[in-house]
């Protein structure tokens, strides 16, 4: 099934992403593909692939950056991840080095999952950058209160998989981003 919507959602949405590509590569210079390592299925490490929305020279967001996050379409590449196998469309949101590879315990079966281009944890958490930027200390309150809560999230999400759990976190998902 993944497989099968990625393909056709590349088709369908090619149009959109030559148009983002080509306005990522102007806003934040060429090419505007943003790659980065994360932990997948087994812990192993794969490369993660997103418009760039981050200025090189300052790391700051742009104005094209900020609105692309806004409406989550810097993941749209992800549907390239998804063809490569390295994710699926439903699964724990894939993290950086220092996060899912040092899960201990039942925690680890969370490693079973291919990560997701979207989950449960990712829709609850959907603005999660404007809830850290408002913390005091918003790396502590990152690994302290949000990851353990996405961890139990996703250890639910592993107990209760299923093609009828799937299909209504896709439904979240995108009525959430019709918002």
């Amino acid at each position: 099934m993944d497989y099968s919507i990625a393909i056709f959602a590349i088709i369908i949405l090619l149009p959109l992403f030559l148009f983002l590509l080509i306005i990522t590569s102007w806003d934040t210079g060429f090419p505007g593909i943003f790659t980065q390592e994360r932990i997948g299925l087994q812990g192993n490490v794969f490369t993660i692939y997103k418009f760039r929305t981050l200025d090189p020279k300052t790391f700051k967001k742009s104005s094209v950056g900020a609105w692309m996050r806004k409406t989550k379409l810097d993941e749209l590449p992800q549907l390239f991840n998804i063809l490569k196998g390295d994710m699926s469309l439903v699964g724990p949101r894939p993290d950086i080095s220092g996060y899912y590879d040092r899960l201990e315990g039942e925690e680890c079966l969370i490693l079973q999952l291919k990560p997701g281009l979207t989950s449960e944890a990712g829709v609850k958490y959907r603005n999660e950058e404007e809830l850290l930027d408002k913390q005091k200390n918003p790396l502590a309150y990152n690994d302290q209160v949000l990851f353990p809560e996405k961890v139990k999230m996703n250890l639910d999400y592993y107990y209760n998989l299923s093609f009828k759990n799937d299909f209504s976190i896709l439904i979240k998902t995108f009525s959430v981003l019709t918002k």
